[in-house]
């Protein structure tokens, strides 16, 4: 008995150690973006009002059917099978014939000419072609980056794309999925696509797609704050490249060591005098000075 209850205990360690371990792939699911001065903040699996989830579905997969391939995938976790398993040979990379599909984040299905008698408690028919089943996906190897258009000038208001990969003995698979920011609701996936041998790309709409905005302001100095640090640096060196030949060279000594003293000094009244000429230009002539004249007769 104490051997069962050991045996029950590190099972029960193992399912949450596995379970911690296809959480912790929901961190991959972040992308900071700094675009000008706008930093675009992406968290697809971050719960929101109408969404406890985010972008994770609530049945616990997406499903998505293109003539004789069959696609089930994840985002930003591993599968959840409550309804509607995969039926499929080959599964032993994702959970086995038992649990097929709980062991990756996606997996793909295609039919194999072939015949295949099936028998069930339930069902006892007789089949051309068979389903093979392909992991293209695990929570450890998900990769997040901005969708990228044809022009290449990446949006960050559009959407990002998640891409998850698998290593097989034979082939190596990916799915790439698109998350296109849509405030109104969830669509999709309706498409499928396959480029390569393995390689599979579907998008779906979403509110977890947008990305929430952070506008930042004062970002550097500008051409004209920079302009006047060049200005002022520009002065401070020719202050002490003056001052440092007149004290050693020219042998001068207090005040008049400061060069080109006589135009420093005269800068506070000729600024002076211009206001008081620009205040006069736009004023008129004050009162008194009109009065300052007594009238001539002849």
């Amino acid at each position: 008995m104490r051997i069962r209850s050991d045996l029950l205990k590190w099972v029960l360690i193992l399912t949450i150690l596995h379970r911690v371990s296809l959480y912790s792939a929901s961190d991959a699911c972040r992308l900071s973006v700094l675009d000008r001065s706008s930093l675009y903040t992406f968290s697809l699996s971050s719960p929101t009002s109408n969404f406890p989830h985010g972008v994770l579905s609530e049945d616990g997969f997406y499903k998505v059917a293109v003539n004789e391939t069959v696609l089930w995938f994840q985002l930003c976790d591993g599968m959840i099978f409550n309804h509607d398993p995969p039926i499929c040979f080959d599964c032993s990379d994702c959970g086995g014939p038992s649990y097929c599909g709980m062991d990756c984040s996606a997996l793909v299905s295609n039919n194999v000419n072939g015949v295949l008698y099936i028998w069930a408690s339930w069902i006892n028919s007789f089949h051309m072609g068979y389903h093979v089943c392909t992991t293209i996906g695990l929570a450890s190897s998900i990769e997040i980056n901005l969708i990228a258009p044809y022009d290449d000038k990446k949006n960050p208001n559009k959407g990002v794309t998640v891409k998850m990969s698998s290593i097989g003995t034979d082939v190596n698979c990916s799915l790439s999925v698109s998350v296109i920011c849509d405030s109104n609701g969830v669509q999709g996936p309706y498409s499928l696509e396959q480029s390569g041998t393995c390689d599979y790309a579907t998008e779906i709409r979403h509110p977890s797609g947008c990305a929430e905005i952070v506008f930042i302001h004062g970002r550097g100095l500008g051409w004209f704050g920079t302009f006047l640090i060049i200005l002022f640096c520009s002065l401070g060196v020719y202050l002490l490249i003056g001052t440092v030949y007149r004290f050693f060279f020219l042998g001068v000594r207090g005040v008049d060591i400061i060069p080109n003293l006589g135009f420093w000094s005269s800068i506070p009244q000729k600024t002076q005098g211009c206001c008081t000429s620009l205040v006069r230009k736009f004023r008129g002539p004050s009162e008194g000075h009109r009065n300052s004249y007594s009238a001539v007769n002849f």
